[in-house]
């Protein structure tokens, strides 16, 4: 039988609490990205009152796009995640939904907004949550600091590979790039990084010291704006970039905003104006040289798919694998420019990020996973974790 009783603070605002008396429970937890909003839905399995709980499966869905582009329509934003409530309703049992927790934590896109803007969304999906008939805590709305995004994405991947539970030190790091911001974190074999970039925690009676950290602004679609040199500025020049189609000139909508963009294509170009949205801005941590197998996610893994370098099950790749099929985007951006005129511009700022940001050879092997056993390779997981940690399990 598992319980979970809320320590001291953790009443939700109509006095309900998570307390389960079934071996069965669930969790709900929504990232609020800045390209879009997921929830994730969690079953799990106690199988024992003293062992970890097993978790069963997951439900995912996900809309576009993400809440940040509703800063002047925050009940539009709301509605967004009301509409993925009804999944949650559908895939919980009605008996379980008061002791079901809710819990939605927001990144890059938001953490980029004004302050006022950012909380005027909060508010609204908070509002939203209470009316739902889950567990909600009062703490239950936020934005996630960037290094936690890290941190927990890391536990997630672990959690699912079996490397939280092995007794070997063994562990494996992740790699990922968001729209607005992007993700490294691994366990380091030794102790040379700033301090800055080394976090604690502890989970599962184990102490973890990670390296993490978290670029604001280096995320896919935010290294778009810096690129084009639209980054800070909503007038109505033209923006243009070596990374692009030639004779491209369209109006692209990118966070909320709609630029007019025009290109003249080649990979060399691009590379050159790609490094300077990194060089001196991504900290190379020298533990990478040599340790073990990094899993990329997210925008690597989904322009992995798109340009043919593995299929929608993932895959192992290097990086100059990355490198190479960047040039050919770029010198045949006519082949595939019907996927995205912007591909040739995003294969060359992940292979740039890869090598030049976080120093990463040739030969550095990535593997590539959307999904870790049926389960999504994200932060949301390791997040669930860090919610129950805060409770007693009994």
């Amino acid at each position: 039988v598992a319980t979970f009783e809320p320590k001291g603070g953790c009443e939700s605002h109509d006095g309900r609490s998570p307390i389960n008396t079934s071996r069965i429970f669930y969790g709900i937890m929504f990232d609020a990205g800045s390209t879009g909003s997921r929830i994730h839905i969690y079953k799990f399995i106690q199988k024992d009152p003293v062992e970890l709980p097993v978790l069963d499966n997951e439900i995912y869905h996900a809309v576009k796009p993400g809440l940040s582009s509703y800063k002047d329509k925050p009940e539009e934003g709301g509605n967004t995640i009301r509409q993925l409530l009804k999944i949650a309703k559908k895939a919980i049992p009605k008996e379980a939904w008061s002791r079901t927790p809710v819990v939605l934590k927001a990144t890059a896109g938001l953490r980029m907004l004004p302050e006022e803007k950012a909380n005027a969304l909060l508010k609204e999906v908070q509002e939203v949550l209470d009316d739902s008939p889950f567990f909600v805590r009062e703490d239950g709305v936020s934005i996630m600091n960037g290094a936690n995004e890290g941190v927990l994405a890391w536990v997630t991947v672990n959690f699912l590979t079996g490397h939280l539970y092995s007794n070997t030190k063994k562990t494996v790091g992740i790699l990922d790039l968001g729209g607005g911001s992007t993700q490294i974190t691994f366990l380091p074999k030794s102790k040379t990084a700033p301090e800055t970039y080394i976090s604690s925690f502890d989970l599962f009676n184990h102490t973890y010291q990670v390296y993490t950290h978290s670029y604001l602004g280096n995320g896919l679609y935010a290294a778009r704006l810096a690129i084009l040199g639209a980054k800070d500025t909503d007038d109505h020049r033209v923006f243009t970039s070596s990374c692009l189609p030639k004779k491209f000139r369209e109006d692209v909508t990118i966070f909320g905003t709609t630029y007019k963009i025009s290109g003249y294509a080649g990979y060399k170009l691009c590379y050159y104006e790609v490094m300077k949205v990194i060089k001196g801005i991504v900290h190379q941590p020298y533990e990478v040289k040599g340790n073990s197998i990094f899993y990329a996610f997210s925008y690597y893994f989904d322009r992995a798919v798109e340009t043919g370098l593995i299929d929608d099950r993932g895959g192992v790749l290097e990086v100059r694998d990355f490198k190479k099929r960047a040039k050919e985007v770029c010198n045949k951006m006519t082949k595939y420019r019907a996927i995205s005129p912007f591909l040739c511009m995003d294969m060359t700022y992940i292979t740039c990020l890869l090598k030049e940001g976080f120093g990463f050879k040739d030969s550095t092997v990535l593997q590539l996973a959307k999904k870790v056993n049926n389960v999504e390779t994200s932060w949301a997981l390791g997040a669930t974790f860090d919610y129950y940690r805060n409770l007693n399990i009994h």
